[in-house]
């Protein structure tokens, strides 16, 4: 299995979106059916989706892979060679300077995605490191079931399944069931104020366009109370 990887930035997680979602529609356009593509590319069918959906589970060898054969690769040799230099501390004038820029439309709910997404994986984060905000989440459900609600219970009751089996790839895909989880979660009561606020900000933020090499709210919350988890 891949090993995961942890994005600590908004900015970061959109960035992967938009590269698996381009990465799809050259698929499309150039008549590869999923089998077709997961076959030249030596990866499985679901590894594909993975890629396809921007997740960060995937190693970076899929996707080169799968870059490869679209034969959309060829920006990836300005960052592997010289002639793109890297620095360890890059100029966040000189990037914002360069006119790119990361951003995200309200077009197709896609900042609301993004925003429920961002929010679950940092509860999901947090669940990993502190296994009682699991029994916290449940309590959570409890009530919700004893206030009512009829019409969430059929997810509810699939999100107590999540939890008691720690099935987070269900509640973190971009499957259409996992967006439909993400509106009836539990896992947002978990997260701290400043937290929540710190995403919200940052995703409000890609809606004029974030330049890139700009310090993500998040990824400096993070540095005031410690390194992030790694899965």
């Amino acid at each position: 299995m891949p090993a995961t990887s942890h994005f600590s930035s908004v900015v970061d997680r959109q960035l992967l979106l938009q590269l698996g979602g381009r990465l799809k529609r050259a698929r499309v356009t150039q008549g590869l059916t999923t089998t077709q593509m997961a076959e030249r590319a030596g990866i499985s069918r679901m590894t594909l989706s993975a890629v396809e959906a921007g997740e960060p589970t995937p190693t970076i060898g899929s996707y080169l892979r799968i870059m490869s054969v679209l034969g959309v690769s060829q920006d990836l040799v300005l960052v592997a060679s010289d002639a793109l230099p890297l620095s360890e501390r890059p100029n966040a004038n000189a990037q914002a300077s360069s006119g790119l820029h990361v951003a995200a439309s309200d077009a197709k709910h896609e900042l609301q995605d993004l925003q429920s997404l961002m929010l679950h994986q940092e509860a999901v984060r947090l669940m990993r490191k502190q296994p009682e905000l699991i029994q916290q989440a449940l309590d959570t459900l409890d009530r919700w079931r004893k206030d009512g609600g009829a019409h969430s219970r059929f997810l509810w009751d699939e999100w107590s399944v999540i939890l008691h089996r720690r099935a987070w790839r269900r509640a973190l895909s971009q499957t259409k069931r996992a967006k439909e989880l993400r509106q009836a979660s539990p896992l947002t009561t978990v997260l701290p104020p400043e937290t929540r606020q710190c995403i919200l900000d940052e995703v409000q933020r890609l809606k004029k366009g974030i330049p890139l090499g700009q310090p993500p709210g998040v990824a400096t919350l993070r540095s005031e109370k410690g390194p992030a988890d790694g899965t």
